[in-house]
């Protein structure tokens, strides 16, 4: 163990929200019930590891649904996918499990009942986003894609009077809010959905690095490039007041320069990943003196999903 050069202040919330503890564990389900191969459109979470982990457990990951062999088993990212999906998999006969994150359903749910209803549905998100193309094939002739502040000047809406926002789950909450006033001024009668779309832990861990930023040099989150709320937490650091930030998939992507001049390291992970890829972090912190950890709490989070019914165990007839 290397002389004591500083701190560690560990986020509370972080790591595997619910909802990825649901769509890792219904692909694990999923092989245990039927067997390798199982396929996965997309990646089931977005975390290299995690892939990795069930690629060498027999699970296969494609990117499009006509990929995947007639008949066979093939599992929903949790991102959600669009009922063009699902009706690509009934024509290929696919044993379809669906792992879509149930807060991802509410605002699928929401879409739909907006578009029945006749609204212009502004949708707050990140273009190419899988959650944000699953969102959008549920009404396509309603939803307006809002990537950012510049992408508000071209909306155009057919009666100012019956707009209404919905937005991407894994979003930065302060982001978003200011997006949601940006709209408001161009469309004064802008409706809210009837809950919040940002989801609890995406808001949780956002709110812990919050509170613990502006004591940092350097903030590390650990999670992959593609994993929209792991992104958004580096940002979220450094506008709360830490003075560097950085984006790991692993601890040896680590830089030992950035320890430079550096008193206090936070230390917190995405929603999708993995706890023991934090401890390799912390491991590696402590071997080069930043042994000395305190946990820094946000919330309480208790929420378990239930796993999808097609692998729910059926009761006996008798």
């Amino acid at each position: 163990m290397a002389d004591q050069r500083g701190r560690v202040l560990l986020a509370d919330p972080r790591g595997y929200c619910a909802g990825v503890d649901r769509a890792v564990e219904a692909v694990e389900r999923a092989l245990e019930l039927h067997g390798a191969p199982v396929y996965v459109r997309k990646q089931i979470v977005h975390n290299k590891h995690v892939v990795a982990t069930l690629e060498r457990r027999g699970a296969v990951f494609v990117e499009e649904t006509d990929e995947v062999p007639e008949g066979a088993v093939v599992v929903f990212s949790a991102h959600g996918v669009s009922p063009a999906v699902h009706e690509q998999a009934r024509s290929r006969n696919l044993r379809t499990i669906d792992a879509t994150c149930p807060l991802v359903t509410k605002v699928h749910s929401e879409a739909k009942r907006f578009a029945r209803e006749d609204y212009d549905i502004l949708l707050i998100g990140h273009r190419g986003h899988e959650e944000v193309e699953g969102t959008s094939g549920e009404a396509p002739a309603n939803i307006q894609l809002v990537d950012g502040a510049d992408d508000i000047a071209h909306v155009q809406v057919r009666d100012p009077e019956k707009v209404v926002w919905l937005s991407q789950t894994t979003l930065s909450v302060d982001e978003t809010l200011a997006t949601v006033d940006r709209l408001k001024e161009r469309f004064p009668s802008l409706s809210a959905p009837p809950s919040d779309d940002i989801c609890y832990a995406t808001q949780n861990r956002q709110q812990a690095v919050k509170q613990m930023a502006a004591e940092c040099d350097l903030v590390i989150v650990v999670g992959s490039t593609n994993s929209s709320n792991s992104v958004r937490l580096v940002e979220v650091a450094l506008e709360a007041g830490a003075r560097a930030s950085h984006l790991v998939d692993f601890a040896a992507e680590i830089d030992p320069r950035w320890l430079e001049a550096v008193g206090t390291v936070g230390v917190t992970s995405g929603a999708s990943v993995p706890e023991v890829l934090v401890t390799d972090v912390l491991d590696w912190l402590a071997e080069r003196g930043f042994a000395d950890v305190e946990t820094v709490k946000a919330a309480e989070e208790r929420l378990v999903f239930a796993l999808p019914h097609e692998l729910k165990p059926r009761r006996s007839a008798n």
